[in-house]
């Protein structure tokens, strides 16, 4: 998919939750995001963190930034 003149494209950011793993917690981001927005282009990994509970890793959290093609509705 190449870039067209004049297009604009919006960047947002969403965390992910997995218990099995940061990809797993990517994975997740995407494929909900790809529900509701459109012609999705990069995916950012910006930040990676655990949660701990009782000394032991929880789940894995990720934050992403999204770009996706700008439409005028």
């Amino acid at each position: 998919m190449s870039e067209e003149p004049g297009s604009l494209y919006k960047r947002i950011e969403l965390i992910g939750v997995s218990s099995a793993s940061w990809e797993d917690a990517v994975k997740s981001i995407v494929e909900k995001a790809s529900t509701t927005l459109r012609d999705l282009r990069i995916a950012e990994v910006d930040q990676f963190d655990v949660k701990i509970e009782n000394g032991k890793v929880a789940a894995y959290r990720v934050r992403v930034k999204l770009s996706f093609k700008y439409e005028k509705e």
